[in-house]
């Protein structure tokens, strides 16, 4: 799921919502720029009963609360999208879980790198939607997989030489959160 145009990511919202509608309730696991149509994809089917997304890069903000744009080196700043509270609140009924790899710098200062600089304002953005999320009531874990001793992840961790690791992460996560079938 990489869409390039708004119409782009109504047809791919329109058809994971069909997915979901026929096939039943299920995780929505999504990487990069799959992370911002499967917001909408939860928001418009009560079928999705939690998200699983590496690294995403786009975030919805209720009406009013969309942080400012962190200053960067990138060539594409991180920016939040205003949607209505109604579908906000949407995403606070669902268990969701945003895993990161290595080397993402962190703070508010622009660092040189530009694909560095991409990914730590993007991260930055991923920490302001979840506190947003928790303020409303939403279950929003974000986990720096060197945190958790898995170390060695890229922007592909599913790819990675250690997505066992990974895989064995996000397993714990849906143990915990009661949805292992």
């Amino acid at each position: 799921m990489t869409p390039s145009f708004p119409t782009e990511q109504k047809v791919i919202v329109d058809a994971m919502v069909a997915v979901f509608e026929k096939s039943g309730e299920g995780i929505l696991i999504t990487h990069s720029a799959g992370g911002e149509p499967s917001w909408e994809t939860a928001m418009c089917s009560d079928k999705v009963k939690a998200i699983i997304s590496l690294e995403p890069g786009a975030f919805p903000f209720p009406k009013g609360e969309v942080p400012p744009t962190e200053e960067t080196t990138s060539l594409f700043p991180a920016v939040g999208e205003e949607v209505s509270r109604e579908d906000f609140m949407r995403l606070t009924k669902i268990p969701i879980v945003l895993y990161y790899g290595d080397n993402i710098p962190s703070g508010s200062k622009p660092v040189a790198n530009w694909g560095q600089d991409n990914w730590r304002t993007r991260l930055n953005l991923a920490r302001k939607w979840a506190a947003v999320m928790k303020k409303y009531g939403g279950d929003v874990e974000i986990v720096y997989l060197p945190d958790v001793g898995v170390k060695g992840s890229t922007h592909f961790m599913m790819a990675d030489l250690n997505n066992v690791e990974v895989a064995d992460v996000m397993k714990r996560w849906i143990k915990s959160k009661g949805l292992a079938r």
